[in-house]
């Protein structure tokens, strides 16, 4: 590929999307029929968009293996076997995804080997692994969004727990007193999930029913009570007590690297993330839920929350959000009339959408462009080279780091 491409994107549609917030970010019917959860922009095999390449689309992970010099830049396609690293995303929670984990390179390998053993089709409810990728993500806030990320320290947790279970969780908090490390936190969580169902129901009951005293004087009750109604007998009800409750404003940024625990409990954001779709539950969903699968690749350890913060790169259109990740970085880009963005001549592929406003993109040698408005998403090849971005608009590159 020589041009910029318009993109065709895949939306997914899951219980706990929003009928309003991508459905009006792309210029559809609002509300829509039925939660739209997701958009993706990208080249992964479950939903691949497509891009447009002389009159016709075509699905960008064909267009890649056409042509992943053009495309991707020489450098990336030999780092990266001919593939798009990353996966870009549109995400809107109305309601809380469940507490999940990401494997790292080396689980996710021998996790998706496992499963194909087994014999576990790709498509199956049960399968963990969906390709061999880990999933080193991303999230920028496009609203407030409010998320659960790491644990707390054994400390406050055994405090807030207390609050609303009394002694009925003894001996479990006894384990953290005692403890308060990483051994501690695992055996913790691990007796928390695999509890008697009896016992568990006592718990549930008593933590919701206390919660809402609490509520005002500490977010994290509020989310007691609300997971208490979306998904009633879940222990993972108790989460927002055991993992760091974030409230992310606009701009504002987290990263989430393999085995660390994390929940998105409500709000609008751009995800980036290495190309994957493998995700382990431990609950708060009705999907498929591998605790011990999730006790093997969890990361045990106490975490304070680092949020990201967008910084000044070369010029003053672009802000860019740093993460360890090798396989993608993310941008924002604000062009107004007295500032426009030109990109680096030797680059890798770029992947831009426009949120807000309308822009004209355009390859600075050839000299052809595309007209960006909100919801519009392009393909820049590699080998475009330099493009400059004018007007009155606000967009989001996502590129290979």
């Amino acid at each position: 590929m020589d041009r910029i491409a318009l993109m065709k994107n895949q939306v997914k549609e899951y219980a706990w999307g929003s009928r309003t917030a991508i459905p009006s970010l792309l210029g559809l019917p609002v509300p829509s029929e039925k939660p739209v959860a997701e958009l993706w922009l990208g080249a992964h095999p479950g939903a691949p968009s497509q891009v447009m390449v002389n009159g016709e689309w075509q699905p960008l992970d064909q267009a890649i293996r056409k042509d992943p010099v053009s495309t991707l830049g020489r450098q990336a396609a030999e780092r990266f076997s001919n593939t798009l690293p990353f996966l870009f995303k549109v995400l809107a929670a109305e309601s809380p995804l469940s507490i999940q984990v990401h494997p790292n390179l080396e689980q996710a390998r021998a996790g998706f080997e496992k499963e194909k053993r087994l014999g576990i089709p790709l498509s199956a409810t049960e399968r963990n692994y969906k390709d061999p990728n880990h999933k080193p993500e991303i999230l920028c806030a496009m609203t407030r969004f409010e998320l659960l990320k790491g644990f707390r320290p054994p400390g406050d947790i055994a405090d807030l727990l207390g609050k609303v279970c009394d002694n009925a969780l003894a001996d479990e908090l006894g384990v953290l007193k005692t403890k308060p490390d990483g051994f501690g936190l695992r055996r913790f969580f691990a007796s928390i999930l695999s509890m008697k169902e009896s016992r568990k129901r006592e718990i549930i009951c008593r933590a919701a029913d206390r919660a809402s005293s609490f509520a005002r004087e500490e977010r994290a009750f509020h989310w007691v009570v609300q997971l208490g109604h979306a998904y009633p007998g879940d222990i993972g009800i108790l989460s927002p007590l055991i993992f760091n409750l974030t409230i992310l404003s606009p701009g504002e940024a987290v990263f989430v690297g393999a085995g660390e625990a994390h929940a998105y409990l409500e709000g609008v954001g751009v995800e980036l993330m290495a190309n994957s779709d493998n995700v382990v539950r431990g609950g708060l969903t009705r999907k498929h839920v591998d605790v011990p699968e999730l006790l093997r690749i969890m990361t045990f350890k106490p975490t304070r929350v680092q949020k990201i913060r967008p910084r000044r790169g070369r010029q003053e259109a672009e802000r860019t959000y740093e993460t360890p990740a090798a396989e993608f970085q993310l941008s924002v880009i604000t062009v107004s009339d007295s500032v426009s963005f030109l990109s680096e001549k030797e680059r890798s592929i770029d992947i831009l959408l426009c949120t807000e406003g309308t822009a004209r993109v355009q390859d600075v040698t050839k000299g052809r462009f595309k007209t960006v408005e909100r919801g519009v998403s392009l393909l820049v090849p590699a080998a475009v080279g330099a493009y400059r971005i004018d007007g009155k608009a606000i967009l989001y590159r996502a590129t290979v780091h």
